[in-house]
């Protein structure tokens, strides 16, 4: 928490010293002399690593109201922080969240939109996320619990039986808008507020533009449903590209001024169109959502992966378990050496079980 006010909020430099150091209280160990650890910090930020003490005290500060309002800080090696944000080079050192909703789980999507939505706009998240919630039952939205779009997605969201995040461009001690206040309060047992601001942290604009790309970061995909030409869901679609997630866009009537946005995206294929969630999930590749929930619904049992070597079997029974393992906790849990379990991975991810993470974890897809 210190260490990301005395770089001034300047994220690419805060994980750059975090990561180049070994976290946050390397780089205090070593303010005075954090030049002959990383040649490259600028003498600003060596200037401002060598006196801790009114940022230690802000941190405490700080601390002392989350433990009062049951705030949960997520540091970037905490099993809780989001594992996709943590994959971007502009990822928050910590992050303050007050919900009930895993941040990691398998499908995660965010919805942004223009702040002056329309009827239509509001009509395509209702029937959006009524169908996608058949089709897919288990997706965490995600938004920034602004108005127009962003509200919709939340509400719809809670209506229809999903987890929702919002992701605010303030800290914990207020809501903004806090018309939004009472969709806030059921969010945070139902989902989640999140965000990377202390509390006293004004919802400046510049903090709206830097909140965008959580939102993008922390989600698999992301929909935009009604834009105006430049507004903030463009910026949240731009970066959710530049981080290789999927950016789809529900077209709009040619000349509606809240449909410019969208309609560009698709013209620039910088989105892909999409007219239901049936197209959404055809077009992010999350058809086997659908399948899975099929057969359930048809009373199959089936076995999933039928030509598994049982040690191959133990790594899937272990991760269906328990999903998002580190090589050496699988290793000690299926009672496997590191060398053969390496093998046992890679032929896993071949047949397309599992996929590598960073930091070393696994994932049963």
């Amino acid at each position: 928490m210190a260490l990301t006010r005395l770089t001034g909020f300047n994220f690419q430099t805060a994980l750059h010293l975090y990561r180049q150091t070994g976290g946050g209280r390397a780089v205090y160990d070593h303010r005075h002399y954090i030049g002959d650890i990383v040649p490259d910090v600028t003498p600003r930020t060596i200037e401002a690593l060598r006196d801790w003490s009114s940022a230690l005290a802000r941190a405490e500060e700080e601390l002392s109201f989350m433990e009062r309002h049951h705030v949960e800080p997520l540091c970037l090696a905490d099993e809780r922080y989001p594992r996709r944000l943590a994959e971007c080079d502009d990822a928050p050192l910590v992050l303050y969240y007050r919900g009930t909703a895993d941040l990691n789980q398998r499908r995660i999507l965010s919805i942004v939109g223009t702040r002056h939505a329309t009827i239509y706009g509001q009509d395509l998240v209702r029937r959006f996320l009524t169908r996608l919630r058949e089709l897919c039952p288990q997706v965490l939205v995600v938004s920034g619990l602004a108005y127009g779009i962003d509200i919709e997605a939340h509400r719809q969201a809670l209506t229809v039986g999903y987890e929702t995040v919002g992701v605010l461009a303030h800290g914990l001690d207020t809501i903004y808008p806090s018309a939004h206040r009472e969709t806030a309060v059921r969010m945070a047992t139902q989902g989640g507020l999140l965000t990377e601001y202390m509390t006293s942290t004004q919802p400046v604009a510049h903090n709206f533009r830097q909140r965008n790309r959580i939102v993008a970061g922390m989600s698999d995909a992301t929909v935009v449903v009604e834009s105006a030409a430049k507004g903030g869901s463009l910026i949240t679609a731009r970066i959710a590209q530049e981080y290789g997630r999927d950016v789809t866009a529900f077209p709009g009537p040619v000349g509606a001024l809240t449909s410019e946005g969208c309609n560009n995206l698709i013209r620039d294929n910088r989105a892909a169109l999409i007219a239901s969630a049936d197209d959404f999930i055809a077009a992010v590749g999350w058809q086997s959502d659908v399948a899975l929930r099929e057969a359930r619904t048809a009373g199959i049992e089936r076995s999933l992966f039928p030509d598994l070597t049982p040690d191959e079997q133990a790594v899937v029974d272990l991760l269906s378990r328990t999903n998002d393992l580190q090589l050496n906790v699988i290793s000690v849990r299926t009672n496997q050496t590191v060398g053969a379990l390496t093998a046992t991975l890679f032929t896993l991810e071949m047949k397309g079980i599992v996929k590598p993470l960073a930091g070393g974890t696994y994932h049963l897809l």
